[in-house]
């Protein structure tokens, strides 16, 4: 599969043409070009190289954006809720979510940490899919002290919803005897379900804390929870290599 090119009535939509469905029904009538050519064809798929052209108008292109937020527990990690509840962005000023921004993958509502948001489907399904393997680092506080047959059993793998999790890597930060609890730094490359918590589940601890301080070798330093920033040039690079 090509990741950099996306389907024609996606990149439509995301330009502002119409909803998803009415930008096929516009394909499918013959009023769309790529590249000087008629395309009717839902199934056609372009890159960033392309012209497209409805009706002989070119596409406005958005501006691709990119950000880190810290994120604070009790928001869920969405563009909207059903339900009224608080989303990720109701961080974000209206001024930046005019470019129709989303979060990168999944972060739970009750874990706090790294979160990715953008308006590049390229970079998010590069960076979401799982056989790219892109590392996130987690510190979760335990109930108990783990002991080194459970960091043993994380490091090489555990049994959670009947899959195995890939290879981890495991360090033991802060041990405290008093309270009977643990800090760790636990670094994985998936990004299934609730999958840090269940994994300590798996290995009997049960995590009482977590934060996840890297996504991509991207961190949260120097902003308070709740504040985000645009990512710098290169560590945009960065991500796109991974």
């Amino acid at each position: 599969m090509d990741d950099n090119r996306e389907r024609l009535q996606k990149v439509m939509a995301q330009a502002g043409v119409a909803s998803r469905r009415k930008c096929e029904e516009i394909i499918t009538s013959g009023r769309v070009k790529v590249n000087g050519i008629v395309v009717t064809e839902l199934g056609t798929k372009v890159s960033v190289k392309d012209v497209v052209t409805v009706d002989d108008k070119a596409l406005d292109k958005e501006s691709l954006v990119y950000y880190v937020l810290n994120k604070p527990t009790g928001y869920l990690t969405a563009v909207s809720d059903k339900l009224g509840r608080r989303t990720v962005m109701d961080l974000i000023s209206q001024e930046d979510k005019k470019e129709r921004i989303f979060p990168v993958g999944r972060l739970d509502y009750d874990t706090s940490g790294v979160l990715l948001l953008t308006n590049d489907g390229t970079l998010s399904y590069r960076l979401t899919k799982s056989s790219k393997e892109v590392e996130k680092t987690y510190h979760a506080r335990l109930d108990g002290i783990i002991d080194q047959t459970a960091v043993t059993k994380l490091i090489k793998g555990v049994m959670i919803d009947g899959v195995m999790t890939k290879r981890a890597k495991i360090e033991v930060l802060d041990i405290d005897k008093k309270n009977n609890s643990c800090l760790i730094s636990l670094t994985i490359t998936e990004g299934r379900n609730r999958q840090v918590r269940k994994m300590c589940d798996a290995v009997g601890f049960k995590v009482k804390k977590l934060k996840r301080i890297a996504f991509g070798g991207i961190t949260t330093e120097n902003l308070k929870v709740g504040e985000y920033r645009p990512l710098k040039p290169h560590e945009i690079k960065v991500l796109y290599s991974l």
